[in-house]
């Protein structure tokens, strides 16, 4: 494709908030790139705002945020109707390129009929072929013409199954300084004098999704309430992607811990992590930050029973969160389904305030640093390389 045969429109898709924070970065450096750029497809907040007016929402975000089978069953003729609606709707409006962006359930079969159909495709983020499901592989050099990789270990796997991959690094090591001062974050949270002054805050981060909120706010509720009787001076701060589901968290902490107060912030989870003493969060993109943000952790994980059943016969890893995977060791704990509990939860955080851990902050620093690239450049160049090299 000649560059004066281009409709210089990219359709994209994403499907929760981690995918939204690689599209905003993504669509502005494709509008650094193509002054005429124009965007079509299924968008969050941020994607929203970094197109500004040159967007065409087709469905929101918030459409596609389900998480595990029981849950993805439940929703399943929902979603098999937007696919099918949004391929066609992609298909019609011809876009240089379709980008889509994780969720590979839904995107990578949006990229196969696309593909299919004489479109370039683009997977940024690639699924974990190489934890679980790796037959996958195969679909996915069949549905795409690149894989954007976010972590080093990743083009490897792909070399040996000779699929196209381009590794870019993660845009959060750009975004977050190698130093977050504790003070500019309690700052920047307007914290009251007493609590700025704290050693002993404690951040609680249940997710982003609602199964993530409604499984595991009642443990780290329960678990507050346990170690706010170890140290009473304990304060505990929240984040939240939205304001509903800042609400949801508020009514599942007041029913499980009615006596130990949460403050909640909308869209500030860097914030909320820096402005913390210890973490405890919900495996996901949010452990990369607390990691790349220099914060001690306890990673936390729940999904229904059925799912889990399954999951162990499948899953390859014996470590599910980020700063583990990227370490190659267990460097922070990992409490999966029925050790994620209020005791187990407590006892690790007491950890935290009680035994020092200079090796973790140090190989905390070591992964910032090579994740450091300028991703969301190199996700746009290769995305155009796509487009001009077909």
């Amino acid at each position: 494709m000649t560059r004066d045969s281009r409709n210089h429109l990219y359709a994209l898709s994403a499907c929760e908030a981690s995918g939204d924070a690689l599209g905003a970065g993504l669509v502005r450096e494709l509008l650094k790139r193509d002054s005429e750029a124009r965007f079509t497809g299924i968008f969050g907040p941020k994607m929203r705002a970094a197109a500004g007016s040159r967007y065409e929402q087709l469905y929101d975000m918030e459409e596609l945020s389900v998480m595990g089978i029981g849950e993805v069953i439940k929703s399943l003729p929902r979603l098999l109707r937007i696919r099918k609606n949004f391929k066609i709707a992609v298909l019609e409006r011809n876009p240089d390129v379709f980008v889509g962006i994780d969720g590979p359930d839904f995107n990578l079969s949006v990229e196969l009929f696309l593909k299919k159909s004489g479109i370039h495709t683009v997977h940024y983020v690639s699924p974990s072929v190489w934890a679980w499901r790796s037959g996958r592989i195969h679909k996915i050099r069949a549905a795409t013409d690149m894989v954007l990789s976010i972590l080093p270990f990743e083009k490897d796997f792909y070399a040996r199954y000779d699929t196209p991959c381009t590794y870019v690094g993660h845009r959060l090591a750009e975004e977050i300084p190698m130093e977050y001062p504790i003070t500019a974050a309690r700052l920047e949270l307007n914290f009251s004098e007493s609590v700025f002054k704290s050693n002993m805050v404690t951040a609680v981060l249940p997710g982003s999704r609602i199964a993530e909120i409604t499984f595991l706010t009642p443990e780290f509720a329960e678990a507050a309430y346990l170690l706010q009787k170890s140290y009473p001076g304990m304060r505990f701060i929240c984040a939240a992607t939205s304001t509903a589901k800042a609400r949801l968290i508020s009514r599942l902490w007041r029913e499980h811990a009615p006596s130990i107060p949460l403050t909640i912030w909308v869209g500030k989870s860097h914030a909320v992590m820096a402005a913390a003493n210890a973490v405890i969060l919900s495996s996901g993109t949010a452990t990369l930050e607390a990691m790349l943000l220099k914060k001690r952790m306890v990673v936390c994980y729940i999904i229904s029973k059925i799912t889990a059943m399954i999951g162990k016969r499948v899953v390859k890893v014996d470590m599910y969160s980020l700063p583990n995977l990227l370490s190659g060791k267990r460097i922070v704990p990992e409490l999966i389904q029925d050790d994620c509990n209020p005791v187990r939860i407590c006892e690790e955080v007491k950890k935290i305030y009680t035994q020092e851990n200079r090796d973790q902050m140090l190989e905390f620093a070591r992964i910032h640093k090579e994740l450091r690239t300028d991703s969301d450049a190199r996700a746009a160049e290769a995305v155009m390389k796509v487009i001009l090299q077909g």
